[in-house]
């Protein structure tokens, strides 16, 4: 009888665990699905009453940016964790199987239909006839499309060959070249846009990749203090990261819209509205931020600072998609 309780409890505890697997894999993929429907289907919320036209497949290129943005995100999130668990003192020599390969892998599917987008004269491209990809050499913004798609390329075949530190120069090459497409040689300061969009999109992909991986690495090392360590290291990171997020936001948002009629503009155009609903999600972030900040130092037990992490954590997934539907959405008038 002794030995075949054992054998009866094992099965139990394995399905019990794949189970427990199983619905957290359909739980990231609802959380996924729901997040590209925000650029997806608001568009046509966003422009409803403004009178704006939007350029062709807007939903769709806002979701390929956001894709890009995530695909920043989890690489550069890794090497951000890991640089800082090096530091403490006693850590456990488990780590997460990294997602970088497949991060970097989609990064370089969106950036090559976002090319694709380019070549056709920023159309969406139905047929492969009508994608010229020679004349992305002729232009700035494909020569900067083609720099992106080399990149992600570079990027995975680091992770593959497990090479995570020189991922660092083909991500710094993607995140130089979304900040270069950002702000067109015609846009008056175009170099000042551009590097508060390098600060920006930076520090934005640190902190959300960062969150993501050290909430894995805390879950794995479930009940070893390092974890908790580690959370309250990051945090104070964090805690620089989104200053620096909301210095470069405002700053951008003044260049795109004066303070004059940013008020205005916040409701009556397309890209304030979205705007502002993204301003008001990282104001729920930065709430969730501090509540688990503020558990991590009082309770008995820094653990419980990971509900509201996590919940942080998927409210950063919806500011990466409402920001690659930003990109997308036609910029408001600069009212004299």
């Amino acid at each position: 009888m002794g030995l075949t309780r054992p054998t009866a409890e094992a099965p139990d505890d394995q399905g019990s665990a794949r189970r427990s697997g199983t619905g957290r894999a359909v739980a990231l993929l609802v959380l996924v699905a729901l997040g590209a429907l925000i650029p997806l289907l608001g568009p046509s919320a966003a422009l409803h009453g403004t009178g704006e036209a939007a350029a062709p497949g807007v939903g769709g290129i806002g979701l390929l940016r956001a894709v890009v943005f995530a695909a920043l995100s989890v690489p550069l999130g890794e090497l951000f964790v890991h640089r800082l668990a090096r530091r403490l003192p006693g850590v456990p020599p488990e780590r997460p199987y990294s997602w970088a390969l497949f991060a970097t892998a989609a990064g370089f599917v969106a950036a090559l239909a976002l090319a694709s987008v380019v070549s056709a004269g920023n159309l969406i491209p139905h047929r492969l006839g009508q994608i010229d990809v020679g004349g992305l050499y002729g232009s700035r913004d494909g020569r900067l499309a083609l720099l992106e798609v080399n990149a992600f390329l570079l990027a995975a075949v680091c992770a593959f060959l497990r090479r995570p530190a020189a991922q660092v120069w083909p991500l710094a090459a993607v995140v130089v070249a979304e900040a270069l497409r950002a702000h067109p040689t015609t846009e008056q300061s175009p170099l000042a846009g551009s590097g508060l969009t390098l600060v920006h999109l930076t520090c934005a992909a640190l902190w959300t990749g960062g969150l993501l991986h050290a909430l894995r690495l805390l879950r794995l090392w479930r009940g070893d203090p390092a974890g908790a360590a580690l959370l309250g290291r990051y945090a104070r990171v964090a805690a620089v990261l989104l200053a620096a997020i909301t210095a470069t936001g405002v700053c951008s948002s003044l260049r795109r819209m004066p303070s004059a009629t940013i008020l205005d503009q916040l409701t009556t155009t397309a890209y304030g509205r979205t705007l502002l609903a993204k301003v008001i999600l990282v104001t729920v972030v930065a709430l969730l931020a501090l509540w688990a900040r503020i558990r991590l130092r009082r309770a008995a037990d820094p653990l419980t600072a990971y509900p509201p992490a996590r919940a942080e954590l998927i409210a950063l997934g919806a500011v990466v998609a409402v920001s690659g539907l930003l990109t997308a959405l036609p910029l408001p008038i600069r009212w004299t």
